[in-house]
């Protein structure tokens, strides 16, 4: 049995060896602040291990809308960022935020509706005009409300439409303040329309009587971006270790995972990094 000298230099030994271990080694796992879309598509569960087992890096995610997964980076609370709203993100890399900020992948957006189709716009490829249609005869609209990527790509349409969504909602217009799952099971339970990403829409377990209703206008382009949140503004940030998922998410292996993550033999998100950073 060791008495309390020994113990006390084995206390010691082991307290020297913490203290002169790189964090890096000793935690080797990071926090990325993500979109809802990218956890409830299900990418993150294809792509994440295929990470760790090449870096052996483990990774949490916190899935929120995009500016809320902005507004945890900028507190420090996260590693990188991975989001879908380049004018924010770009805003995020000028306030000394993030580091650089390098495409990723894109897909696109869609108006979901119901089957029914009670705004006669099912099949149109023209967003503004389906938009137009739903306010001026005030037929449900369900919007997230939280701040995200699709919930900014929802006001800009709308503003490309003319519509002053401010002045213009009233007891057709629901905003949720949620995310993307719950704002289609929302537009199902309300035989509204709402505007979703196409990998959550592919992905989600629940359509009920909801229909793709517009599809396919260049307008309706969704863009995602990664960003190493800024280690000389927040120091708690692991930089090489965060580095080293971006550098994945670029390379040939990350890009090629990214392609091949399918729901019901159909591409969620395509790959198109370019190493020039914006």
């Amino acid at each position: 049995m060791m008495n309390r000298h020994a113990l006390s230099a084995v206390a010691l030994s082991i307290l020297a060896t913490v203290l002169t271990t790189p964090a890096s080694a000793q935690d080797k796992s990071i926090v990325i602040a993500s979109t809802t879309s990218t956890q409830d598509s299900g990418l993150f569960g294809h792509i994440l291990p295929l990470f760790k087992a090449n870096t052996r890096i483990d990774v949490k995610v916190i899935a929120q809308g995009t500016g809320q997964a902005l507004d945890t980076a900028r507190r420090g609370d996260a590693d990188v960022v991975f989001v879908h709203a380049k004018s924010q993100e770009e805003k995020f890399v000028a306030d000394g935020e993030g580091v650089k900020r390098f495409d990723v992948m894109y897909n696109d957006f869609v108006l979901i509706g119901p089957a029914s189709d009670p705004a006669g716009i099912k099949g149109s490829k023209d967003i503004i005009a389906a938009l137009k249609t739903i306010q001026e005869k005030a037929i449900p609209f369900v919007s997230r409300g939280d701040k995200s990527g699709t919930h900014s790509a929802e006001l800009a349409l709308w503003k490309q439409a003319g519509v002053d969504i401010d002045t213009a909602k009233g007891s057709w217009y629901r905003e949720i303040g949620q995310g993307m799952g719950a704002a289609l099971n929302t537009a199902g339970a309300m035989n509204a329309y709402v505007v979703s990403d196409r990998g959550t829409w592919l992905s989600f377990k629940n359509p009920g009587d909801l229909v793709i209703a517009v599809e396919g206008d260049k307008r309706l382009f969704n863009q995602y971006g990664v960003i190493l949140v800024n280690p000389e503004k927040h120091p708690t940030v692991k930089k090489e270790l965060g580095q080293s998922f971006v550098d994945w998410l670029l390379s040939a292996e990350g890009q090629a995972a990214i392609a091949a993550y399918q729901v019901n033999s159909k591409q969620l998100f395509f790959p198109n990094a370019e190493k020039k950073a914006s």
